[in-house]
């Protein structure tokens, strides 16, 4: 998935000396609303993978993005996109451990998503969201190149690259669920099921709830809405 700042950052990080020649790979590829695909391609990269988790438009593969190095294996590209993805997948370690292991040494890593005040958005699944200082955490065994939010929306925009030799393991954190609306480590079936049934019930509710009764509502939310 992509906006109109997600393809203005992506143009903006990349210069043709990064991605000419050079092998791309793109994680959660799948062009729903863009794609920042169009301009790398047109920075003439050696080859260019688009993976997802479902078939669609600019999908070349579909791919787990928590297999990666399964499927091609360590330090296979030069250049690892992903835009729009980390907030849906729920293993976010699992799939930052891949994003990074298939990059090659030098090489460089863009990565989009969205931060807190996002609103809920599922595609399929939506979890998380990332602050800066979560990033410079995760990313602390890369080279930060550029870090930066979003100026459109809240969302973080990071440029890092792959040291030569490594580093030290990065620090575990706790982020922000939108499921529970609180930092933890991770989220449970039982508050994913619970956060589901209460979301639907707002958007049931939501053309009729200017209409009901106060003491109505007052009930719904004691019993129902809170959590």
């Amino acid at each position: 998935m992509c906006t109109p700042s997600v393809t203005g950052f992506a143009e903006q990080a990349l210069a043709r000396a990064d991605v000419e020649g050079k092998a791309v790979l793109e994680v959660g590829s799948r062009d729903v609303n863009g794609s920042v695909r169009p301009y790398v391609e047109s920075l003439s990269p050696k080859s260019y993978v688009g993976v997802d988790i479902e078939a669609g438009p600019r999908v070349d593969e579909v791919v787990d993005s928590a297999r990666l190095i399964e499927r091609f294996g360590p330090e296979s590209f030069d250049v690892v996109i992903t835009t729009e993805m980390l907030e849906h997948v729920r293993d976010w370690r699992a799939v930052m451990a891949n994003l990074k292991g298939v990059l090659r040494p030098g090489g460089l890593l863009l990565m989009t998503t969205r931060s807190i005040g996002f609103r809920y958005h599922a595609y399929p699944h939506d979890y998380w969201r990332y602050e800066a200082a979560d990033m410079r955490t995760i990313l602390s065994d890369l080279d930060m190149v550029i870090l930066r939010s979003d100026p459109a929306e809240p969302g973080i925009f990071v440029l890092a690259r792959k040291p030569i030799g490594e580093r030290p393991r990065p620090q575990d954190v706790a982020l922000h669920s939108i499921i529970t609306g609180r930092r933890q480590m991770s989220v449970s079936d039982f508050e994913i099921r619970r956060f589901r049934a209460v979301h639907g019930t707002r958007r049931v509710l939501a053309p009729l709830w200017d209409r009901l009764p106060d003491k109505v509502r007052s009930t719904i939310k004691r019993r129902v809405l809170t959590y």
